[in-house]
């Protein structure tokens, strides 16, 4: 991981965005003949998201919570379908993610997070999260009068007001799973999680998910991956445009974009 999928060291040398790369024999994993490159070349995201769900310990019958409808918040979602949970409600400022998720089985239910002017002070922000926390769990836990909030919750934004949210819209005992890297000082409602006793969890990428991922694509288990790729270009002449473009939501038609596929 350290050299092959890490750009966060200056000058960016250690990641694969190279034509040819020398890599040891041991360290490689081998895709199976009936798994499409395209499955194969979301091994990385796919490992984020079943390291936060093993973190997370989802357990039958669980309601997981995820901020975020991305490439890693969707199959964060579809991790935590596939770990037992019964109601995994995706939110999204962007509503064609939403749409996405629901139409093809990462999540069962979903919200669309409004934008808007944030506030600043620390208390009308704080407000604005157990706001959206409050309505976020009307609509996973609906049908269940008793339910306190998640059992589960995972932030995929790295956003700070999510990250609030999750830890409001977790029940007594629940866990909130940072998975999205923002920036390094946030202010998080502590109390919130003294109260209730909601862990804390950070995940850092992955460790030792490889051959799970592996195993897991060649199951077919999973909504089909290769429908996450929604655009393409040829060679490494249009890798600025394709760049440009995966830094959006939707294309110049108005197309969702998902991921961005360079072919060489």
């Amino acid at each position: 991981m350290r050299f092959r999928s890490s750009a966060k060291s200056v000058p960016h040398f250690q990641g694969t965005l190279q034509e040819r790369i020398n890599h040891p024999a041991k360290w490689c994993h081998k895709i199976p003949d009936h798994v499409s490159l395209e499955s194969a070349a979301l091994l990385e995201p796919l490992s984020v998201a079943i390291h936060a769900s093993r973190r997370a310990t989802v357990e039958q019958g669980d309601t997981a919570v995820v901020f975020g409808a991305g490439t890693v918040g969707l199959l964060t979602a579809a991790m935590a379908k596939m770990s037992g949970a019964t109601t995994v409600l995706i939110a999204d400022v962007d509503i064609g993610r939403v749409e996405y998720a629901l139409r093809n089985g990462f999540a069962t239910r979903g919200y669309v997070v409004s934008t808007g002017p944030q506030p600043q002070e620390t208390s009308k922000k704080l407000a604005a999260a157990k706001s959206l926390a409050n309505e976020i769990v009307e609509i996973a836990c609906a049908g269940d009068p008793d339910a306190e909030g998640a059992d589960v919750s995972f932030d995929c934004t790295g956003k700070e007001v999510c990250m609030q949210a999750g830890l409001f819209a977790t029940r007594p005992g629940g866990k909130l799973i940072m998975v999205g890297m923002g920036t390094p000082i946030q202010t998080l409602p502590m109390s919130a999680s003294h109260l209730k006793e909601v862990d804390i969890i950070g995940i850092f990428r992955y460790a030792n998910t490889y051959p799970t991922g592996m195993k897991i694509i060649s199951s077919g288990v999973l909504p089909n991956l290769d429908m996450m790729i929604t655009h393409r270009f040829r060679g490494l002449d249009s890798a600025k445009q394709a760049f440009e473009l995966a830094g959006r939501t939707v294309d110049d038609d108005g197309k969702l974009v998902l991921k961005v596929l360079i072919e060489c």
